[in-house]
């Protein structure tokens, strides 16, 4: 890339970050290391011939007629349903979408497509414009939300809906997005603001109606629903953080709105039928000056800055604050540059508008966002509601993903009333449930049980934490992450999605991975293997040694008998990931086989129709021999399986032992693979009908590892999906949303 005399674009994974190098207490025991070679990649016909056996692929699809399957559909004949009965997918090396014989995935809705009647087709040559009237990048996490025949909101409704979805980010993180930029964008600073424009617009969530018409579905270019969120939207503070003097800035003197949400990863559905979006991996998309410190001196806010990852003289992810003097690129900037005390005239605050749960109402484009503080501020991933019980508080399971992070549940002082799950205003309810009650950190034991911690001044280890000193509950929920610091919470393998088994309320994380597990640790920022994340091995891809636990892990847990409400909890581990080939004792701990293996688990949700658990994919270990990947499960409970002890050979020659609990190994007809989508993407978000015989899924960031020198010649992108799929312009790869039915109309994963 070219270089200024300006400094260059900060270059970072936003989904590999660490911040947290506090010395909280964990588990003494420490793994066995071994060595896990990969075999060698098959060869490039046979994993092609592998990938087509019991599988359809996505081909040939194009606007609201994009249907393509090689299996011609038949008439129903009242199938007996058997609860994945379909025949696995194999691994798959293609730039395709790859789903079972008998189902058929269709592409309806990618970044760029209009969601006005007046807004242009979309081009995808970089020549586009107005974003904040089409779809966004990086489609993530996304639900479902019913309407009637005469335009209100249905329970029930089969076949016609709105699709809340989050833009998460953009593709090409570690460069300018040059997939938006006709020439591929500026790769120095300053940005131009016509660049910055582009990427700030493709951020945020957007509502989208989608219909099935004669059979088939399509989206609604002129849906009067339609609606973007982008980084600028106006949106309201709501709970305890609302009006504190940590959120005072130039733009809201009182604290109690900010502009926009970012980094957008995974959704929730509130029971009383309202979005929920996460913000993630903020921090870095802001930049402080290199004096920023002396110019602070003194203030506690320093500490809390590093904490979250912004140091002084540290790049932003796409050097937005260079886009202008314009104000709305001003805010980018969070250096202390006014002279004020309370930040009323800069933007030293700013950030600590973002990191929030938010919730939005889907139906009524006049309904501003509110962000809810009292559930914490940090790398949200997605929010998981607790079974809804008549008389008893709601809880809401989140996850911090980051390397050595916590896992963190919110509980409502307001106890359920059944009577609110029917509500033509659900903010009103989310200001019931949601703006009031306790936050909580977990810690895990070695004995398989944790408890929940209250992040509260009431607790003597946050009141008298010497490293922040707390002011009140809004600053404990500003600064989530040093609440949970002071009271030792268990650090975790980068927590990523969450969701709640609707058959028994128990609920599961997807731990991703986490390159910081070593079985010897050196600085503060390692960590040895503990009982809930008890793996740390070296995994070859190729010649490349990937370290720590590479492949990640799904754990469960089971509140006690209070339930949403309970401060203790028994745990196992749902599910190892790894390669079928992986050794069976030390790393493939769940004897995954072909079809069954994967890696990195990060999208998670459980289906209300049918039950079944679906987890997806965003791997970067494993993608030598398969893209990413959609698996789906039937889980057993907590418990249902084994105590293992697992050793360790220290570098000194001493043995530790570590023991963690192992759920019932899956077997042919509890665990296969799904779907496989085409190269370099993500495979995230889900939503279904209320039937269960739609699904539909988001295929994220196609191509990301093209080279930005490569952006004149489509030959050298590692994707072209999904132009080469038959849908729109252009070949440049574009995230999109996908529907899956199934041809004898039964529920998905029948």
């Amino acid at each position: 890339m070219s270089k200024s005399n300006d400094k260059a674009l900060s270059f970072v994974d936003p989904d590999d970050i660490g911040y947290n190098d506090t010395k909280n207490d964990h588990f003494s025991t420490i793994l066995d290391a071994r060595l896990s070679r990969r075999s060698l990649l098959r060869g490039g016909a046979a994993s092609i011939a592998s990938a087509f056996v019991g599988s359809s692929m996505l081909t040939a699809c194009g606007g609201s007629d994009n249907v393509a399957t090689p299996t011609t559909p038949t008439t129903p004949t009242a199938p007996t349903e058997k609860l994945l009965g379909f025949a696995p997918v194999a691994k798959s090396l293609l730039d395709s979408v790859i789903v079972p014989a008998g189902y058929t995935a269709s592409i309806i809705y990618a970044l760029g497509d209009p969601l006005t009647a007046t807004t242009a087709a979309y081009k995808n040559d970089g020549t586009d414009t107005d974003y904040e009237n089409r779809a966004g990048d990086h489609h993530d996490g996304m639900e479902w939300f019913g309407l009637s025949a005469d335009g209100k909101a249905s329970l029930t409704s089969v076949d016609r809906g709105l699709l809340g979805v989050n833009h998460e980010a953009t593709t090409n993180e570690k460069q300018p997005s040059f997939f938006l930029h006709a020439n591929g964008g500026t790769a120095s600073l300053p940005r131009p603001a016509s660049e910055v424009d582009k990427e700030t617009a493709i951020h945020g969530v957007s509502f989208v109606e989608v219909r099935k018409v004669n059979g088939k579905w399509e989206y609604v270019k002129d849906s009067a629903f339609n609606r973007r969120f982008t980084c600028l939207t106006d949106m309201e503070l709501s709970g305890p953080v609302r009006g504190s003097a940590l959120t005072f800035t130039k733009y809201s003197p009182t604290g109690v709105k900010t502009r926009g949400t970012l980094n957008n990863c995974g959704t929730g559905k509130t029971p009383w039928n309202s979005f929920v979006t996460g913000e993630e991996n903020w921090a870095g998309y802001f930049t402080r000056n290199a004096t920023d410190d002396t110019a602070r001196s003194g203030e506690k806010s320093i500490a809390a800055l590093k904490r979250y990852g912004s140091s002084q003289g540290g790049a932003s992810r796409h050097g937005w604050e260079t886009g202008g003097t314009d104000d709305k690129y001003a805010r980018w900037n969070i250096s202390k540059l006014g002279t004020s005390a309370d930040g009323k005239d800069d933007y030293r605050n700013e950030m600590n508008g973002m990191g929030y749960i938010v919730e939005m109402d889907p139906y009524d484009k006049a309904k501003p966002a509110k962000k809810r503080t009292a559930l914490g501020r940090f790398a949200h991933e997605s929010a998981a509601f607790s079974k809804a019980v008549a008389g008893k508080p709601l809880a809401v399971y989140m996850g911090d993903d980051s390397r050595n992070e916590y896992i963190y549940k919110f509980v409502s002082t307001a106890n359920w009333d059944a009577a609110d799950a029917n509500t033509t205003n659900p903010l009103a309810i989310g200001d019931k449930y949601l703006d009031s009650g306790k936050l909580y950190a977990a810690q895990f034991n070695a004995d398989g049980t944790g408890k929940w911690v209250e992040l509260t001044l009431s607790n003597a280890q946050i009141a008298a934490y010497a490293a922040y000193k707390f002011a009140d509950q809004a600053d404990i929920c500003v600064n989530s992450r040093l609440a949970a610091d002071a009271i030792g919470a268990t650090k975790m393998d980068r927590p990523e999605w969450c969701s709640v088994n609707p058959a028994n309320g128990e609920i599961y994380y997807a731990l991703t991975n986490n390159s910081n597990r070593n079985i010897n640790p050196t600085g503060s920022s390692q960590l040895a293997p503990d009982s809930a994340n008890p793996r740390a091995y070296t995994d070859m891809k190729g010649t490349s040694a990937q370290n720590g636990n590479p492949n990640g892990h799904i754990l469960r847990m089971k509140e006690g008998a209070e339930g949403s409400a309970a401060l203790s909890f028994t745990w196992d581990v749902y599910l190892f990931a790894a390669e079928a080939s992986a050794d069976a004792g030390k790393i493939n701990l769940s004897s995954l086989t072909n079809d069954q293996d994967m890696s990195s688990p990060d999208g998670l949700a459980f289906s209300p129709a049918t039950g079944i658990c679906w987890i997806q994919t965003d791997d970067g270990a494993y993608t030598d021999v398969t893209n990413c990947m959609m698996l789906a499960g039937l889980p057993g409970q907590v418990g249902d399986g084994e105590k293992v002890t697992l050793n360790y050979t220290k570098s000194d020659g001493s043995t530790l032992a570590v023991t963690t609990y192992v759920g019932k190994k899956p077997s042919a007809d509890t665990l296969k693979r799904f779907l496989v989508g085409p190269s370099a993407c993500e495979i995230t978000g889900l939503a279904e009908t209320p039937d269960g015989k739609a699904m539909f899924v988001n295929i994220q960031h196609p191509g990301e590892t093209t080279a930005a020198a490569n952006i004149a010649d489509p030959s050298k992108y590692t994707s072209q999906w999904p132009s080469n799929a038959g849908y729109g312009a252009g070949k440049r790869p574009r995230s999109a949303t996908i529907v899956i039915t199934k041809n004898d109309g039964g529920r998905i994963g029948s």
